[in-house]
């Protein structure tokens, strides 16, 4: 009874709604910049997003466009966003924070995936193996109900740069996913290595996350609902 009675209290949100309403918050100074399928905060000192917010919808069918590997610079950004030069012989992969296989449904959509504004430098064997694991986990998530995603890495510590932008190499990425239908939320922290654990094994609250990075990932919920959905891992509540 009490979970029927907090969905009911759920308000409906439009398209246009969740790119302006329905965002994390900002900090650490950071861009907020919209593409037509996701948005970003853009921290110039660190020269990475700290998140990327989108929607993965299941009547979008994915695989219809091949990846087209055409990384480049992301002329939105004010400051100028990092680029492939920063990258090069860095010994870390450009790392996608929106995968561009969540955006295989259109040219449009899987060319802008490609902005260095969605990378983060990633280990080799962190960004081609456990989050690429994770990844298609939630692509899985996503094609049985439309679900939220955001994604970022944890800026508290850019001790490690790379190129001439000093982009900092982050030691930790998130992901938090939240199904409004179903009325359930989980979150990963990840830490930038080869990940030799269950992915399950890295699912932590949201409410610790928020802690850790000081961003609100869904401000416009009501408080109570908030609480609900954030306070506990719900390993439970998601397919395996």
């Amino acid at each position: 009874m009490c979970k029927f009675l907090i969905f009911l209290t759920i308000p409906f949100f439009s398209f246009s709604q969740i790119f302006s309403d329905f965002l994390p918050t900002a900090t650490n100074n950071g861009q907020l910049v919209h593409h037509t399928y996701f948005s970003l905060s853009y921290v110039e000192k660190h020269e990475q997003p700290e998140w990327v917010f989108y929607e993965i919808k299941k009547e979008q069918i994915l695989g219809v466009v091949d990846r087209k590997n055409n990384f480049r610079v992301d002329k939105a950004i004010s400051t100028g966003s990092a680029n492939l030069h920063d990258y090069r012989g860095s010994g870390y992969d450009r790392g996608h924070l929106a995968p561009a296989a969540d955006f295989s449904f259109s040219n449009i959509a899987m060319s802008e995936s490609f902005y260095m504004s969605n990378m983060s430098p990633q280990d080799p064997s962190f960004n081609r193996g456990i989050w690429k694991r994770l990844e298609s986990l939630v692509r899985k998530w996503g094609a049985n109900n439309n679900i939220y995603v955001v994604s970022g890495p944890i800026l508290n510590d850019c001790s490690v740069t790379i190129g001439e932008s000093i982009v900092c190499v982050p030691k930790y990425f998130y992901k938090v996913i939240y199904d409004s239908m179903e009325q359930r939320m989980i979150a990963f922290i990840l830490p930038n290595e080869k990940g030799e654990k269950n992915i399950q094994e890295y699912v932590c609250s949201t409410d610790y996350l928020e802690q850790i990075t000081n961003i609100d990932f869904f401000p416009i919920l009501e408080d109570k609902i908030e609480h609900y959905l954030e306070s506990d891992i719900n390993k439970e509540k998601w397919d395996w």
